[in-house]
């Protein structure tokens, strides 16, 4: 199997089990999901925040969370070497929802989370993906977030050249 089939098999897997009741994610793994979250990057914590809100609200869906997975890891692997990000953003450190960018609220609050996103330095309770990122990119043209994550990663702190991009 290659990664992202066991990362499908392992979202299911724990998918079952919250549904099932059991909503302490501490116990979901096993040494073989932990190297696999290792492989791609990935924190526990930060695997079962998409598994949660796939069963509370249906959104994300297995490929959407595969598709975010995917931008992570590549930027793990070829941006940062394979190397943990080596700080967190924390409450904070993050911007407000009510701050602007060229107009849009949030925008400054949802590139920050993207940023650490990518370099794998969101506190484990932040989220990139919750339910008020899902609503601002459904508010501005229904943006999928693994394709907002590879246009941050393009932008190379540009955020000019992100907001463009939603305008277009």
């Amino acid at each position: 199997m290659i990664w992202n089939d066991r990362f499908l098999e392992l979202f299911d897997r724990c998918a079952k089990r919250y549904r099932a009741g059991d909503t302490d994610f501490t116990g979901y793994y096993d040494a073989k999901d932990d190297a696999l979250l290792e492989e791609i990057g990935y924190k526990p914590r930060e695997f079962f925040d998409f598994v949660e809100d796939h069963c509370e609200e249906g959104d994300p869906s297995p490929s959407t969370a595969l598709l975010v997975a995917a931008v992570r890891r590549d930027y793990f692997r070829v941006v940062m070497k394979g190397k943990p990000g080596s700080r967190l953003l924390t409450r904070d450190d993050i911007p407000t929802f009510g701050d602007e960018l060229g107009g849009m609220a949030y925008l400054p609050r949802l590139l920050a989370k993207a940023k650490a996103k990518l370099r794998g330095e969101l506190d484990p309770d932040l989220m990139y993906g919750c339910g008020g990122d899902r609503a601002f990119f459904q508010r501005n043209g229904g943006l999928h977030p693994a394709d907002f994550l590879r246009q941050v990663w393009a932008a190379d702190g540009d955020d000019a050249k992100v907001l463009a991009w939603i305008r277009s």
